[in-house]
């Protein structure tokens, strides 16, 4: 049931949260049958805890708007990931890519064995 779900979210930004409390934000590519996911345009969520993880985006305005191209302290982070689905605690889904009542029906649909 899930597995078709996510499907139907490849293209929007989703927020996955790994069992080591790393939240990774992105847009979702791909996810197979075993919720293996790969994401694109990666961030990580906390990066004051995290910051060897900062985004590519972030690192470009600081450069930008530096005078100098010296930055032996800031490290590229990866822009794609895949994350495999044993070690996902959560997966924070858009608002808007929701919708409940398709979620009720599959769940009673399941439930009844069906």
């Amino acid at each position: 049931m899930f597995f078709s779900y996510f499907k139907e979210l490849v293209g929007k930004e989703v927020t996955v949260e790994l069992k080591n409390d790393l939240a990774i934000r992105g847009t979702l590519h791909s996810v197979d049958q075993y919720l293996n996911i790969k994401l694109e345009n990666t961030r990580v969520v906390d990066q004051d805890k995290y910051p060897h993880m900062q985004s590519i985006n972030e690192l470009l305005m600081l450069i930008k708007q530096s005078k100098t191209l010296d930055f032996p302290h800031l490290q590229l982070s990866v822009r794609n990931c895949f994350i495999r689905g044993s070690v996902v605690r959560y997966v924070l889904l858009p608002q808007d890519g929701v919708d409940i009542d398709i979620l009720h029906d599959a769940t009673r649909r399941e439930a009844r064995g069906g």
